[in-house]
């Protein structure tokens, strides 16, 4: 029997996984990028492809939903209840893009949009708790809301996973760090100026890497592109990277 016992704090997020127009080419990009393996899980799952690395789950990508839908990494928070929370959303003034529904047995997931326009998931786990490997080379390190309306996010947030809020300062301005029983589990952001109109808010999602100047060579070899950086930071240089389908994710080595 598999244990269902939640292994992270709801607020934590655990998840995050890929909306592709060509799964299989995205799963030959990472892997050759990440030297993720990649494990269609079949069609009774949509083909929904699991990344592991080292024999645990890191991530994985799917088709895209919808005709409309961007190609975009998508961020997934734990809840313990996503029926309230999505009532919580609506009540903070955000939208339902997918109500909660069963993912076979693994547990039930929701999609949601906050007040300044960025897409969200939630994750109440059942057998499935979320990736397997954080903060290591080649797997989930930070989410970042990249927002036009911080001060609205701050409001938001909080109303729906009951996060802290600390706000540091730094030379692009202010920094959120969002918490969870006083420990941070995500940041945020003003999209700055240099950002395309044209370009939504988002939640970015960062992958810890052994050097971040050569995963920026293989990935341009790969035919990605870089949209920003190599950038030193306290926590390690970074790069924020657009992959062939046209997703971002940042890398980073973590100091």
């Amino acid at each position: 029997m598999s244990d269902t016992t939640p292994k992270h704090a709801p607020g934590t997020p655990v998840w995050v996984d890929l909306g592709s127009p060509d799964p299989q080419a995205s799963a030959r990009f990472y892997g050759q990028l990440f030297g993720w393996q990649a494990e269609d899980l079949g069609e009774a799952a949509g083909h929904y492809t699991m990344f592991r690395h080292d024999g645990k789950q890191v991530a994985a990508v799917g088709g895209l939903m919808s005709p409309g839908q961007p190609t975009v990494w998508s961020t997934y928070v734990a809840v313990s209840d996503a029926a309230d929370t999505a009532r919580r959303v609506t009540e903070a003034g955000g939208q339902v893009l997918a109500p909660p529904f069963a993912v076979m047995e693994e547990g039930t997931m929701a999609v949601f949009m906050d007040p300044s326009g960025a897409a969200f998931s939630v994750w109440q786990p059942a057998r499935m708790q979320g990736a397997e490997k954080f903060n290591e080379p080649v797997s989930l390190s930070w989410n970042e809301l990249q927002t036009r309306d911080p001060e609205t996010a701050k409001a938001f947030y909080p109303k729906v996973f009951g996060w802290g809020v600390e706000s540091l300062a730094n030379p692009m301005g202010e920094y959120i760090m969002w918490q969870v029983n006083g420990k941070p589990v995500g940041g945020g952001m003003a999209m700055g100026p240099n950002i395309p109109p044209q370009v939504p808010p988002h939640w970015l999602v960062y992958f810890s890497v052994a050097n971040t100047d050569d995963v920026i060579k293989r990935a341009k070899e790969l035919g990605g592109s870089v949209m920003s950086g190599p950038h030193e930071s306290p926590q390690g240089p970074f790069a924020v990277i657009v992959d062939p389908q046209g997703a971002t994710f940042a890398v980073i080595q973590n100091a």
